[in-house]
C-alpha cells in the first residue's frame, strides 16, 4: 500500500525537513511526499482504492499499535493508498473533514504543521516496523 504524505506548505531547509527525510528513508512501503501551497492547488485524484486521513485536532488519539493495526486492515482489504493530509497554519475546513476517512491526531496540543509532518513520518516509520515485527518499536 502506497502511504502518500500531502502536505500545505513548503519545508524548505530546516531541522523538521531533515527529520523528514531521516523517517522517509527508513518506511519500506511505499512512500509518496507531495507539497500543496499554502492555499488552492489540487490534489490529484487517486488512481486506486484509497482512504484518506486528515491530521487534525479533533481527530482520535491513537496508539502506535493501533495506527499500525489500521494501516494493516486497510491493506489486507485491497486499500492501494492511504492519503495523509496535514493543513496549513489555520488546519482544514469542514467539507474537508468531513469527507475524510479518519480524523487523527498528535494529542490534544495543536503541532505547528511543519513538526506535524515529521512527527506523522515517524509514526509512519514506527507503524511498518511494529508490521514487519522490527524491534524499533518498544511498548512503553
Amino acid at each position: 500500500m502506497l502511504l502518500h504524505v500531502i502536505a500545505r506548505g513548503k519545508i524548505g531547509r530546516s531541522p523538521e525537513a531533515e527529520l523528514v527525510e531521516r523517517y522517509a528513508k527508513r518506511i519500506a512501503w511505499p512512500l509518496k511526499l507531495t507539497e500543496l501551497p499554502e492555499s488552492g492547488g489540487r490534489i490529484p485524484e487517486p488512481q486506486t482504492p484509497v482512504r484518506t486521513v486528515l491530521l487534525d485536532e479533533r481527530g482520535a488519539q491513537l496508539s502506535s499499535e493501533a495506527f499500525a493495526e489500521l494501516l494493516r486492515d486497510w491493506r489486507d482489504n485491497g486499500i492501494r493508498e492511504t492519503r495523509f493530509l496535514i493543513g496549513a497554519a489555520d488546519g482544514h475546513n469542514t467539507s474537508e473533514r468531513e469527507t475524510a476517512d479518519r480524523l487523527l491526531a498528535f494529542g490534544a496540543a495543536t503541532w505547528p504543521h511543519l513538526l506535524a509532518r515529521a512527527m506523522l513520518l515517524e509514526q509512519l516509520f514506527r507503524a511498518t516496523s511494529i508490521l514487519a515485527g522490527h524491534p524499533y518499536h518498544r511498548a512503553g
